[in-house]
């Protein structure tokens, strides 16, 4: 199963330095049952791509709680033993696709390093600031928030971590 971990800079930073994703439970996000029920695909590639906009919305909100934190979202792509991941519980929007890693994941085993390209730091930056206001109904505010969306993640391997890091 490939799971998506959401992760800021710095946590990529502390995981490469540790050499894994860790400590469990891990959260990250997959194609489970609801999310395939959600977004009404039966396109493996697809559900995949919503997978992975869920960890860099969840990688967004991570970024809003870190002050410091450069602001580009990271998202780590693996692929792990299906029973190595269990679903969230619950229906709403926020835990779709949501799972838990019950074990600290090997960097090394990683498929992939997602990461915002530097042009997208200053919307990712506003959709940040404007969370708290988007989570209370804002509709200017999600219209920001929606705004780090456009921009697709670049995709890195597992080798140029440490070029992302500089």
């Amino acid at each position: 199963m490939r799971v998506y971990v959401p992760l800021t800079l710095p946590g990529l930073a502390e995981a490469h330095k540790a050499g894994e994703l860790g400590p469990a439970p891990l959260r990250a996000y997959a194609v489970t049952p609801g999310l395939r029920e959600w977004y009404v695909s039966d396109d493996i590639e697809e559900l995949e791509y919503a997978a992975l906009s869920r960890a860099a919305a969840a990688s967004l909100r991570l970024i809003a709680q870190d002050a410091g934190a450069p602001r580009k979202r990271v998202v780590v792509a693996l692929d792990v033993n299906d029973k190595a991941a269990t679903a969230t519980p619950g229906l709403d929007e926020a835990t779709l696709g949501q799972v838990a890693l019950a074990d600290a994941v090997r960097l090394t085993v990683a498929a992939a390093v997602h990461v915002d390209a530097d042009e997208a730091q200053e919307d990712v930056a506003a959709a940040a600031g404007a969370l708290e206001a988007a989570d209370g109904g804002d509709d200017d505010a999600q219209f920001t928030v929606d705004g780090a969306e456009d921009h697709e993640l670049l995709w890195f391997g597992v080798q140029e971590i440490p070029g992302l890091l500089k």
